[in-house]
């Protein structure tokens, strides 16, 4: 009978401990890798935002570096304006319709290169902007 109840006795601490470690130990890595990954993640995210900030800034700056040593956005401002001032003079109204009837017809690839040519001129953020 002593055997019989021997078997039924509680285990000792020292191997209750190390049966615990050997289920726990596995779980706690798990979660450990697991939360490492996501701040890993986290941080990644924010490096790339950070460097999307930084390459814009970059660009604005050598834009308007470039801006200075060019006439080029005077000159799609100055293209721009013959139909808004032409648009009040009543002699200048049929030349400007027919330029917009014939505008319409080109080819959209030549209407995309001019379009991308005045947003490379007034900054493709400008464009952006103007769209909103």
């Amino acid at each position: 009978m002593h055997d019989l109840f021997d078997q039924h006795a509680p285990l000792n601490m020292k191997g209750d401990s190390s049966v615990l470690k050997l289920l726990i130990g596995p779980v706690v890595d798990l979660v450990s890798t697991t939360l490492n990954n996501r701040a890993a993640v986290k941080q990644a995210e924010h490096t790339r935002k950070l460097q999307v900030i930084q390459n814009e800034a970059s660009w604005d700056a050598t834009q308007a570096a470039n801006a200075h040593n060019s006439m080029k956005d005077e000159w799609f401002v100055f293209l721009l304006s013959i139909p808004l001032i032409g648009a009040f003079i009543p002699e200048a109204r049929p030349y400007i319709e027919d330029g917009f009837l014939c505008l319409d017809e080109m080819p959209e690839y030549y209407k995309g290169f001019l379009a991308a040519a005045i947003a490379a001129s007034f900054g493709i953020k400008g464009l952006a902007k103007f769209k909103k």
